[in-house]
């Protein structure tokens, strides 16, 4: 079988200098905040390009912690979208916010600046786009949508570590930015893990606050918190991981351009990039009208291709009929419908790419 994702695959090509990190770190009898994780926070944050890192246990937890930090909560209303991991909107509610959902660009997948604004009301107080597959949402006109409107631009940046807009690396846009290291990311750890980045130094003392009960101090809380640590395993594992960060993201784009070319003209509608964007596709997800049967026709051949997002939130059980916005979202739904992520991560061997490539069936030819 060709995985979708194979974490695995990664800790094999680093084993030694994994190896040796975890082990430096269980002699050293410190395991949690300690200063492997005050290195990877700095580490990070120069990686992003801004001043101040903050490690969390998560990247749920790490919106969480961003909207309770820029004070968004209870009666506040945050913009976001259905076609994403429910964690983005599950975290939006577990800050005491209230869900909105705006519709997606059909062609990048993410929030629609334009339909973001029809959806704004006097409670809205923050705008959470989320940096789909590997690459940017429409950054210039949401940035200039919460100016006009006095909003807070958090980023859902946990697929697109390494990613740039304009030159700049997706994370250093926001007020604050939302990243995930679970294992299958293109920076990923060998359990949870999150980070949160901020050019604010307000704001990042804000969320090392509330990442540990509010403690200024040990044992005594300043302002109400959680418990999100970030363990010294995993930070030791990120700092290895974050020094090849952009080989793997290169691996990947050649990759995705293997697909793009032998793809081409065949019955898949295939990624789009986004202008003054690279993409660093933590997945590659085509379109297609019979995806069922396109689904089926991998799975027979052994190839493990996945949908990212079967079921929009907003029709999720747990959602369905509660969220403002989710009457207007045409593509959002159309998305469900078609897309199919294949196989991608850079230990995926050019036979493989050429085996899932096979499966998908001879190109049409053009008349």
């Amino acid at each position: 079988m060709i995985l979708c994702a194979n974490p695995r695959a990664a800790y094999l090509e680093q084993k030694a200098a994994i190896d040796a990190c975890v082990l430096r770190v269980l002699e050293s009898g410190r395991y949690v905040l300690g200063p492997e994780v005050t290195a990877f926070e700095a580490e990070f944050a120069a990686y992003i390009g801004v001043a101040h890192g903050i490690g969390v246990a998560n990247g749920t937890e790490a919106i969480v912690i961003a909207l309770k930090a820029a004070g968004i909560g209870a009666g506040d209303e945050v913009v976001t979208t259905a076609h994403t991991a429910v964690a983005t909107v599950a975290a939006i509610e577990l800050a005491g916010a209230t869900p909105v959902f705006a519709d997606i660009e059909p062609d990048y997948f993410t929030l629609d600046p334009a339909r973001v604004e029809r959806v704004l009301s006097p409670r809205t107080k923050a705008i959470l786009p989320v940096h789909l597959y590997g690459q940017a949402a429409d950054l210039s006109a949401l940035l200039e949508l919460a100016r006009r409107h006095g909003l807070t631009l958090i980023e859902d940046c946990a697929q697109c570590h390494g990613a740039t807009y304009d030159g700049r690396r997706l994370g250093s846009f926001g007020a604050l930015a939302c990243f995930s290291s679970y294992p299958t990311k293109n920076l990923g750890a060998v359990g949870d893990a999150g980070a949160i980045v901020t050019n604010d130094a307000s704001l990042a003392e804000r969320c090392r606050l509330i990442r540990e009960y509010g403690w200024a101090e040990r044992y005594v809380s300043h302002i109400p918190g959680q418990n999100s640590r970030l363990d010294e395993i995993q930070a030791a594992i990120l700092r290895v991981k974050l020094g090849r960060l952009d080989e793997g993201n290169a691996r990947r784009q050649a990759l995705a351009a293997f697909y793009d070319g032998a793809l081409a003209g065949g019955d898949l509608v295939l990624p789009k990039r986004r202008p003054r964007s690279t993409h660093v596709f933590h997945l590659y997800v085509a379109r297609s009208v019979a995806r069922d049967q396109t689904l089926s026709r991998l799975r027979d051949a052994g190839v493990g291709a996945l949908i990212h997002y079967p079921l929009p939130v907003h029709l999720q059980r747990a959602y369905k009929g509660r969220i403002r916005g989710a009457d207007a979202l045409p593509e959002t739904e159309r998305a469900a419908r078609e897309v199919l992520s294949l196989p991608m991560y850079p230990e995926l061997s050019q036979s493989e790419a050429a085996t899932v490539v096979r499966a998908l069936g001879p190109r049409k030819e053009s008349t």
